[in-house]
């Protein structure tokens, strides 16, 4: 996706050869200006979707440990130490592949 499309970029330009030198400051500024414009929604964007991706993956993990304690306390009853590594290994797995 191009920053400006090809047909504002050569709008600007015939806007300058038709308005002449005395304009041309004008014209750049305006076409600077909306380039500028659209850097800023980007990054507005990126920072948006960073956002969610991080609330995402917050919500995950404490999912997941909400979601463990009992199923710790069930493990160490029936199986063990063996039952509580398992569960473990699955927290671990589950925060992992959510950072990804």
């Amino acid at each position: 996706m191009s920053l400006v499309p090809k047909d504002e970029l050569q709008a600007a330009i015939e806007a300058r050869r038709e308005l002449g030198t005395e304009m041309e400051p004008a014209v750049i500024d305006a076409f600077v200006e909306r380039v500028e414009r659209r850097l800023d929604e980007r990054a507005e964007e990126r920072e948006r979707s960073l956002k969610r991706k991080r609330d995402h993956q917050k919500e995950m993990v404490l999912g997941a440990m909400g979601i463990s304690i009992p199923l710790l306390a069930i493990a160490a009853i029936f199986t063990g130490l063996a039952g509580v590594l398992v569960v473990c290994a699955a927290l671990a797995v589950i925060a992992i592949a959510t950072a990804r």
